[in-house]
């Protein structure tokens, strides 16, 4: 009941779910943020009208890709990476959804009082890292402090800044007929995160998938065929193949029986309630590719480091068009609806 009542109507205040990439969120987006903004675009180029990972601004030569994002996890340290980590990996995978090479990242950071110089050692360390392995400069940055108690330990905000120098690649590109290949398995990110901040304990460590995908994604384009690309954070796989069905008016359906997913997220999932498709990964993605070059994407990918259990899911149908369908494993289908919004607050 609530959530159908929020579905159709915006409340009057900021709730937790309107961060969490679902449709709460979008709601927020386009009834109360968009219609107050008028210059949405530069060029031509892509823009907030789009809604997807990245702007663009033309170039004479090519485009430069943009993309900005705000981080909030709690905990901030957490199985397999911490809020640095995931900060870099984020804003790169962003740009790299785009088709783009990303150079550089800018990054501002809002700290509580008190915050241990230790932690704050430990954060910008994690950043360093992470910009290292993902090949980008950070160039720029800001700081500030809050009066203890006035803000949460540390929120960090970073913009991604890369270059195409072909073909940008946007979430408007899928086509009827391609393959849908998830480059991992999904739900690591919430689950590992979830079990930190609970104390759930598992028999083998569970850890935050939290990666930059530049070798993965530049494996895949080096192939061709490439329509759209996604990173299924903030709601999951769910949420972003719903968002490709609406934006395209294209029928997606999937097979429960390819999709990855760990034991122990399953089992997690299960016991809290949470459907694992709903769930945050913060170093997967979702490529749509043509038909013929599935397979050859599908082995470049899975000869690096963060994609050896990629799988092909599903593919792009007429049918259906604006929903996602998956065949289930005993030979039933169910729609997958987008979600309300991530299952678990505050995952990144």
């Amino acid at each position: 009941m609530y959530e159908g009542v929020m579905a159709t109507e915006l409340q009057d205040v900021v709730e937790l779910a309107h961060g969490a990439g679902g449709v709460a969120m979008g709601k927020l987006i386009k009834e109360v943020i968009l219609p107050l903004i008028d210059r949405r675009k530069v060029d031509g180029g892509i823009g907030l009208d789009e809604l997807d990972d990245g702007a663009t601004i033309p170039l004479s030569d090519g485009n430069l890709v943009v993309s900005t994002d705000g981080h909030t996890v709690d905990p901030i340290f957490f199985p397999g990476g911490d809020i640095g980590r995931l900060a870099i990996a984020g804003t790169v995978n962003d740009v790299l959804m785009m088709g783009a090479d990303p150079i550089a990242v800018a990054c501002s950071m809002i700290v509580e009082e008190g915050f241990p110089i230790s932690d704050l050692k430990r954060v910008i360390q994690s950043i360093s890292d992470t910009c290292n392995e993902a090949e980008v400069a950070l160039i720029a940055g800001d700081t500030k402090v809050m009066p203890k108690g006035r803000l949460d330990k540390i929120v960090l905000a970073t913009t991604g800044i890369g270059i195409v120098k072909g073909k940008v690649i946007s979430d408007s590109g899928i086509q009827v007929g391609d393959k849908i290949i998830l480059t991992g398995t999904v739900g690591d990110h919430g689950i590992a995160l979830l079990a930190a901040r609970e104390g759930i304990s598992f028999e083998t460590r569970l850890e935050s998938d939290v990666a930059p995908l530049n070798e993965t994604i530049k494996a895949a384009l080096s192939v061709g065929g490439i329509t759209a690309m996604k990173d299924p954070t903030r709601g999951g796989l769910a949420a972003a193949l719903n968002e490709w069905a609406k934006k395209k008016g294209v029928g997606i359906w999937i097979r429960e029986e390819d999709i990855p997913i760990r034991e122990e997220v399953v089992a997690a999932s299960e016991m809290l309630g949470i459907d694992p498709l709903e769930v945050t990964c913060e170093g997967k993605a979702i490529i749509a590719v043509r038909p013929e070059k599935a397979e050859e994407v599908l082995k470049k990918v899975r000869a690096t480091k963060y994609g050896r259990k990629a799988s092909i899911i599903g593919e792009v149908r007429e049918e259906r068009p604006r929903y996602v369908i998956m065949e289930t494993v005993v030979g039933g289908k169910r729609i997958i609806e987008e979600p309300y919004g991530e299952p678990i607050p505050r995952v990144c």
